[in-house]
């Protein structure tokens, strides 16, 4: 639990409010992600996505208590595709180039952006791509 606190911190630091009415209240301040040695999927998940959408990927991360609309439940992707996983889309979100009107003012950042903000854009697509097989494996049987 604590590496995920901590990578949090590198990509959306929780500020709660001073105000004593207002203490359960929280807010989001983005800070740069900072680069990653990691390309495998798991790792990927668990450093930048598990902070809001849990070790599990069922959306239950502990900054859920901070996000103005709640992380999906990634494990149901293809159960609400008609059994089959959306690869191309899921693609898409990943890098920025389809957006999911539940994010709203995109609170959800776009990994492949930051991705190639990190340099070597063949490292980028391949961290993209080991990511998505990771969310695919982790699909609701």
């Amino acid at each position: 639990m604590n590496r995920i606190l901590r990578s949090f911190i590198l990509v959306i630091a929780l500020v709660a409010v001073s105000s004593p009415a207002k203490a359960q209240e929280k807010t989001i301040t983005r800070v740069a992600a900072k680069p990653t040695a990691a390309i495998d999927g798991k790792s990927l998940f668990h450093e930048y996505c598990a902070v809001c959408h849990g070790t599990d990927g069922k959306g239950g991360g502990p900054a859920v208590s901070a996000l103005k609309v709640s992380p999906k439940d990634l494990t149901q992707i293809s159960r609400k595709n008609g059994g089959k996983f959306p690869e191309e889309r899921v693609q898409q979100i990943l890098k920025g180039e389809s957006t999911v009107a539940a994010h709203g003012t995109q609170d959800m950042p776009m990994w492949g952006k930051v991705f190639n903000n990190m340099g070597n854009p063949t490292v980028t697509q391949g961290r993209l791509n080991s990511l998505l097989q990771f969310v695919e494996g982790m699909q609701a049987k």
